[in-house]
């Protein structure tokens, strides 16, 4: 018993096993092999390390943005001629990475008082007992004073006065010019891996070539400012349409750095996104227009508070900042070259299903792959007395 053990040991340590292989010569069988190998290979290479680079690894970044427009437009609405400069026409004005460039509006001008609501369908009387006096209709636009008007048909209503009327959106768009106002875009980002800060205004953009260029995808891809129209062009949108009753678009700035390379590679990509809905026919994806919102500028004539009410549509804009960059390291390559190798297993795999279970000659195949062996029980050896007794 000791022995064995002793032996059984020793044969553990100071032996080594390794797997009974054996060569088939059978050129089908060999091809698939190859080809299954081969396309591991590709997958490996042209994947795993090439596009995903996974011998890196990676970093997502930290990103703000500071914006400023400019440009003018002039208006003479009846006999009235006004300027409108950014402080008119941007909300909010802080410069922020989302805010809303003005088209199109409204314009009313309100006291509070009583007045009949508009004729617009949605709130229709006939007799008073229509108007609960004192309640507020989720449609209206004030309490009910308990009085049917009978010119308008319509209960009449305390509230600001006159009612704002929206049921006819100027066309064209008062702010037709808005057009041509330029964005001016910077955008910083910070990879904590590897300490790294960039901005937009990478090595070749300087002074004075941000007061000469205008972005183009192909002539300035690196050029900060942008056409108001161009983005609403790019974004899929009809500018005349946008501007009459507003719209939403997207401008993402995506950064993907390589940084075994050197860092004046590392540079933003600008893309440029409508924001997307489904047409009347329910099968293609259109833009979807509309955005607008009310803001009121408040004033006191002859001591009585009064307002002037804005409808406000317009283009909103949503700037989204992007940032990923990889490296060299070690452990991820060695991890994608470890999942490779094991992956190879798969060509072994498949050609033995084919071997074993499929060819005509499966068990020929089956026993020069696989050692049978039967154990033998052996019959206990007798006593040489027990043995004499048992002869004849």
């Amino acid at each position: 018993m000791k022995n064995s053990i002793k032996d059984s040991f020793s044969n553990f340590l100071f032996e080594y096993e390794t797997p009974r292989q054996v060569i088939v010569k059978n050129s089908r069988i060999a091809v698939v092999c190859r080809i299954i190998q081969l396309g591991v290979l590709a997958y490996i290479v042209g994947w795993v390390f090439m596009y995903e680079k996974g011998y890196q690894t990676m970093d997502t970044a930290i990103g703000s943005v500071l914006t400023k427009m400019k440009g003018l437009a002039y208006t003479n609405i009846t006999g009235v001629a006004r300027i409108w400069d950014v402080a008119d026409y941007v909300f909010p004005e802080q410069g922020d990475s989302s805010f809303v460039v003005m088209t199109n509006y409204i314009s009313t001008k309100q006291t509070q008082g009583k007045c009949p609501e508009i004729p617009d369908g949605k709130n229709k009387c006939n007799l008073d007992a229509d108007c609960d006096e004192g309640k507020y209709k989720r449609t209206g636009n004030g309490h009910m004073t308990g009085k049917c008007v009978k010119s308008t048909s319509t209960c009449e209503i305390y509230s600001w006065c006159p009612v704002e009327d929206d049921r006819q959106i100027p066309d064209p768009p008062i702010l037709q010019a808005a057009e041509n106002y330029t964005l001016f875009i910077k955008n910083s980002i910070t990879f904590r891996q590897f300490n790294v800060v960039r901005s937009n205004l990478v090595e070749s953009v300087n002074q004075s070539y941000i007061n000469r260029c205008l972005y183009h995808p192909m002539n300035d891809p690196l050029c900060p400012i942008f056409r108001l129209g161009d983005i609403v062009e790019r974004s899929g949108f009809n500018f005349s349409e946008i501007a009459r009753v507003g719209g939403s678009i997207g401008i993402l700035i995506d950064w993907d750095c390589n940084l075994d390379l050197s860092i004046r590679y590392c540079k933003p990509n600008y893309e440029f996104h409508g924001l997307y809905g489904t047409g009347k026919d329910d099968k293609e994806e259109k833009p979807s227009l509309g955005y607008n919102f009310r803001y009121g500028k408040y004033f006191v004539e002859d001591k009585v508070e009064k307002r002037t009410l804005m409808k406000v549509f317009g283009i909103r804009i949503n700037i989204i900042v992007h940032g990923r960059a990889g490296k060299f390291d070690i452990i991820p390559t060695l991890m994608a070259v470890g999942s490779g190798v094991g992956i190879f297993g798969v060509a072994t795999v498949i050609c033995d299903l084919l071997l074993l279970y499929l060819l005509p000659k499966r068990d020929y195949y089956k026993n020069m792959k696989f050692k049978n062996t039967e154990i033998q029980e052996e019959k206990p050896d007798l006593p040489p007395s027990q043995t004499e007794k048992d002869q004849p």
